[in-house]
């Protein structure tokens, strides 16, 4: 008997080679529509699927393929004698391969203003149905879902006159993924557009890999890199690696830290930040992108070594040349001038990342993720900073406005350090930074360590409420002129009645920011 192949794609990359080939292997050729307008041009003799349904495409093409012609030859089991005398009786002729790709349905959502009704046109349904019956009867079809797998199954084809059940299987698991993403993408963009909560009692969430790493958090742990779907145009996963070493697992954590806090700032003002280990150690303003990295290079010389720059302007000579007197990991800016690119690859390690859109704020759409055993932790993205309605000077001494502009400053920063977090910041620039400890005041003492004389005229923001007026006490000593905090310890009016007898003006923003 003839051996047949079903091929309807709505990518036509490589397949006129691929029927082709079938066609001189002695494969009959059934396609569909376009597909077996595109074959028959390049001079393939190709059958359209309505000769073996004997029912034309109707409804605009929707149907076409949803007849027992087409799934009977697909999902009859060659092993079962009763399927195949069936089969004989209704005078239908096995298909032993698929080839089909879907319609577009992921390119068409992420167009700029399209429309729900072009969405759902873009919605295959006999495509999925095809593949997954195919894929279900792996061991007598070859379903190739892929351009990039016509050539695996022609080698097989030539070299054995099959194609191995091995490559088979991995063709059908292949299958699966790819209608369990496609579906996915249908319910979460429906779910968008019908204003539904994004916290579904059933999440089914879809990433594409990036690309793999040599290793994990550490290297016995294996990792990959995936970016999630949607246009996401200031995330790490639409970088532009332009120079360095492949990205490791770490390398790609600690840098999301460094973008995620830029972002507090835009573009409004040029601002560097430097990142270790996922907190930042160095955060200032400038008049230029020179002057602000070399602010935030002296907020704390000892942790930038080894770390992660992050900048909202283009990467100039000069700002080169000072990067390239320390050890980093990775700097990443909307562009690199040419000759400062020559002299930041002069490091052969050093990544460098071009993200135009790096600074653009994240949207209240994006979910953040915590994998824990057994489980997912999902909410909301915190792109709040806070309520200005809601922030209140709780203090006898009101903050002066050059004050008021430092602790807003360094309550962004706060913002994303690890709590328990203490930020100190003076003349727009980071002097300390307390991250990461299990009490509040430890971290505030290892901020003052860290700040030194800086401390005195300074100003502190606190991720969280302070539960005892230790922290005002320790603040007053250091010379510390101003406290940005959350509120809403039982013990406020300890800390505020500390503030008062220090001359310390005190801002609650009645929203906090804790960061695990």
């Amino acid at each position: 008997m003839k051996k047949r192949a079903l091929i309807s794609v709505s990518d036509k990359q490589g397949v006129v080679e691929f029927a082709r080939e079938l066609s001189n292997l002695g494969f009959e050729i059934v396609s569909t529509g376009n597909t077996a307008k595109v074959l028959h041009d390049a001079g393939i003799e190709v059958k359209n699927v309505s000769e073996i349904t004997g029912f034309e495409e109707c409804l605009d093409g929707r149907v076409k393929t949803l007849h027992p012609a087409v799934h009977a030859g697909i999902l009859a089991m060659r092993s079962n004698p009763e399927h195949m005398s069936q089969l004989e009786k209704l005078n239908i002729t096995p298909i032993d391969v698929v080839a089909i790709n879907l319609y577009p349905f992921k390119a068409t959502i992420l167009k700029p203003g399209v429309e729900l009704e072009e969405a759902i046109e873009n919605i295959d349904i006999g495509g999925p149905t095809m593949i997954r019956a195919a894929a279900k009867n792996w061991q007598d079809v070859a379903v190739i879902i892929d351009p990039a797998d016509y050539s695996k199954v022609i080698e097989e084809y030539k070299a054995n006159g099959c194609v191995s059940k091995e490559t088979k299987f991995k063709l059908a698991v292949k299958v699966f993924e790819h209608t369990a993403q496609y579906d996915a993408l249908i319910a979460n963009y429906l779910k968008k557009q019908s204003g539904q909560n994004p916290l579904a009692d059933n999440l089914t969430l879809t990433f594409e890999k990036v690309q793999d790493m040599r290793y994990g958090e550490n290297p016995h742990q294996a990792a990959a890199f995936y970016r999630e779907i949607g246009n996401f145009d200031n995330t790490l996963a639409n970088a532009q690696q332009l120079h360095g070493k492949e990205l490791s697992f770490n390398n790609i954590n600690d840098a999301n830290g460094a973008l995620d806090l830029i972002k507090e700032f835009g573009y409004e003002q040029p601002v560097a930040v430097a990142v270790k280990h996922a907190n930042p150690c160095g955060v200032a303003l400038g008049r230029d992108i020179y002057e602000a990295y070399i602010n935030a290079y002296n907020a704390d010389p000892v942790s930038i070594f080894g770390g992660i720059v992050a900048l909202n302007r283009t990467v100039d000579r000069r700002t080169a040349e000072e990067l390239h007197k320390i050890f980093l990991e990775i700097i990443i800016a909307p562009d690199f001038d040419d000759d400062a690119l020559e002299i930041l690859k002069s490091k052969k390690n050093l990544r460098l990342l071009k993200l135009p859109g790096l600074a653009n704020p994240n949207t209240d759409d994006m979910l953040d993720l915590k994998k824990v055993a057994g489980g997912l932790l999902v909410q909301s993205i915190d792109t709040k900073l806070l309520d200005t309605e809601n922030l209140k000077c709780v203090t006898k001494r009101q903050p002066s406005d050059e004050e008021l502009k430092e602790l807003l400053f360094a309550w962004k920063v706060v913002k994303h350090t690890k709590s328990n977090g203490i930020v100190l910041a003076k003349s727009g620039s980071t002097v300390g930074i307390g991250p990461g400890q299990t009490n509040r005041i430890t971290a505030l003492e290892l901020a003052i360590k860290y700040a030194g004389e800086r401390a005195k005229g300074s100003v502190m923001a606190s991720d969280a409420f302070f539960p005892f007026p230790d922290c005002v006490e320790a603040a007053s000593k250091a010379g510390i002129t101003a406290i940005i905090q959350p509120g809403g310890s039982i013990r406020d009016e300890e800390s505020i009645k500390a503030c008062d007898e220090a001359g310390i003006a005190m801002l609650f923003t009645g929203i906090r920011h804790f960061k695990h």
